[in-house]
């Protein structure tokens, strides 16, 4: 019985380690999108720009409910980190924990490959320029 313990407890040690090596040793297959490819390559349309942010904003802010003033601004190509890449700029006002709102939030939304890769929260040299619109989707968001 004594052996069994030790040969549980020896594999739960080994196991964190056999991972970590399967892990790391091949460069090659980074999977960062902003670190690796053609920085001219051409990137397609985020066509679901919309739906992707929307479910985005529901786990990044804390209560959705009640966001004023929300704007967006259509993804035009920016440079970001020296590659090319679909950038929307949003604003808007969050509610804040004891009910009170605070100034508009300004971020940058970066899309790579067509699809929502982050966001982007110092977006004021990002977002110089560009022209907003209504985004009503994003203030009637509901837990």
């Amino acid at each position: 019985m004594q052996l069994g313990i030790s040969v549980k407890r020896a594999a739960i040690l080994i196991l964190p380690i056999a991972i970590a090596a399967c892990a790391g040793g091949d460069d090659s297959r980074s999977i960062s999108f902003l670190g690796s490819g053609d920085p001219n390559a051409s990137q397609p349309f985020p066509g679901n720009h919309r739906s992707e942010l929307l479910a985005f904003m529901r786990t990044y802010l804390n209560n959705p409910v009640g966001v004023h003033d929300a704007a967006l601004a259509e993804p035009t190509q920016r440079e970001v980190g020296g590659r090319t890449r679909y950038v929307t700029c949003l604003r808007f006002t969050a509610r804040e924990a004891d009910g009170s709102y605070r100034e508009a939030r300004e971020r940058a939304i970066l899309y790579v490959n067509g699809r929502l890769d982050r966001m982007i929260e110092n977006a004021a040299e990002i977002c110089t320029g560009a022209v907003y619109g209504p985004f009503p989707e994003l203030e009637k968001l509901a837990r």
